[in-house]
């Protein structure tokens, strides 16, 4: 599609002008943007944000369906997340599949469905080593992609988990990053009940200190993209209000597990 590559050949061209993320005075009152894959359509236009604003962002990896047929992890987006590698940005997995958890079984197992891939849609029956390979497998690519090594931060699709399914990835080392209940942005409801300045209304009256944010770096069932459009006024108008964007690695509960997995 047009749209996909428009979007990728500007990635490519951020690639090549990649800035390192200034380090900045103390931050009293942080909050915590993070993404998740999605379509790609946006990304370039976030990275350009991000790079205008000097926020950093945590970004959780899935290999998902793009705009232009391919995944988020191939060969031809490898250039952009090397160059989110670059500046700066925290990186986790959102499974490479984008596996949804549905149930706990009772022989201590899980049900499971991924959304993307040779099996998407299909009910899995899943181990927790299965779970583990899986996040592991995102991991593995980002360090192809970039030459560098993954912390074992995940979030699971939708957000969707249960104390068994944290205890598997907890197992192997994964620590998992949910959102805050305000830090919802809401690009993924329908643009038709909740337009764009009802979101950023709503963020921006909202966010507290504290609080991890979720977007996407694209979602298809959205008909008006929440990104760009709220993503920038949004981190201004929360500039304004005194909050400040830090880095997950400064986060109380996750800076332990980040500088655990420095290289």
């Amino acid at each position: 599609m047009r749209r996909g590559s428009d979007a990728l050949r500007r990635g490519l061209l951020l690639a090549a002008v990649a800035w390192p993320l200034a380090a900045g005075a103390a931050c009293d009152r942080p909050i915590y943007l993070s993404f998740d894959t999605g379509h790609m359509g946006v990304a370039p236009l976030v990275a350009e944000v991000l790079q205008r604003q000097q926020v950093p962002a945590v970004f959780f990896l899935a290999n998902e369906r793009t705009l232009d047929g391919g995944g988020s992890l191939d060969d031809r987006w490898a250039p952009w997340w090397k160059a989110r590698a670059e500046e700066g940005h925290v990186f986790g997995s959102h499974t490479f599949d984008h596996v949804y958890w549905r149930a706990d079984r009772a022989d201590g197992g899980f049900d499971m469905r991924p959304s993307a891939g040779p099996r998407s849609g299909q009910a899995l029956r899943w181990s927790a080593q299965d779970y583990c390979q899986e996040l592991e497998r995102v991991r593995t690519r980002f360090t192809q992609m970039t030459g560098r090594s993954m912390p074992r931060l995940f979030r699971a699709p939708g957000g969707k988990t249960s104390p068994a399914l944290l205890r598997a990835a907890a197992s192997c080392g994964w620590a998992h990053v949910g959102w805050s209940p305000a830090g919802f942005l809401g690009d993924e409801l329908s643009s038709d009940r909740f337009p764009n300045r009802q979101l950023l209304d709503k963020a921006l009256r909202d966010i507290r200190p504290g609080d991890v944010l979720l977007a996407h770096l694209g979602i298809w069932s959205r008909q008006d993209p929440w990104a760009p459009a709220v993503l920038e006024p949004l981190i201004t108008g929360l500039k304004a209000r005194g909050l400040c964007f830090a880095s997950l690695r400064d986060h109380p509960t996750y800076r332990a597990a980040l500088a655990a997995s420095a290289p």
